[in-house]
């Protein structure tokens, strides 16, 4: 019997990061696989379950919950009806066990983290190729998560709107 993996997707909900999530469920979720989810929320943000699971983060939430508004209420996370049908076609055509975990901090730390906690065999993260300079001010995600994870992290390139020259 072939071993399950455990496969985290960095999720923020932008075009990037779905590119990442679809790009995860093509290339490397198999039958029985196991996607997880990883949504890093602010610090700042306030919601009912943070004080609850701010230090472990919380626990996992299955497909099942995903859909229904009280998760998204809870845990201040907009509805995504895209990335739940990317999700519920994995859970269908692959067998893919899916949940999802909520997470407060620094992304580039909690994802690291995650991998730990959550025993990944790899992680998919989107780039939101900042370029050079703001990828030197803001920091890139991606570049640190694939220097301090200790998995293989996959990143997954936005497509670059084409500029027109006149």
């Amino acid at each position: 019997m072939a071993k399950t993996h455990q496969v985290g997707v960095a999720m923020d909900f932008s075009p990037t990061s779905k590119l990442a999530l679809r790009w995860a469920v093509d290339n490397l979720i198999n039958k029985n696989d196991h996607i997880i989810m990883i949504i890093v929320q602010p610090p700042s943000a306030d919601h009912t379950r943070k004080e609850l699971f701010e230090i472990t983060g919380s626990p996992l939430v299955p497909l099942e919950e995903l859909r229904e508004i009280n998760f998204t209420k809870q845990y201040g996370i907009a509805k995504d009806v895209e990335v739940i049908d990317i999700l519920e076609t994995a859970s269908k055509t692959k067998g893919a066990k899916v949940v999802a975990k909520v997470y407060w901090g620094d992304p580039r730390e909690k994802l690291c983290s995650a991998v730990e906690d959550l025993h990944l065999d790899s992680l998919v993260v989107g780039s939101r190729g900042l370029g050079t300079i703001k990828s030197v001010l803001l920091g890139s995600v991606s570049k640190h998560v694939v220097t301090n994870a200790s998995c293989p992290v996959t990143v997954v390139k936005g497509t670059q709107p084409s500029k027109s020259r006149n």
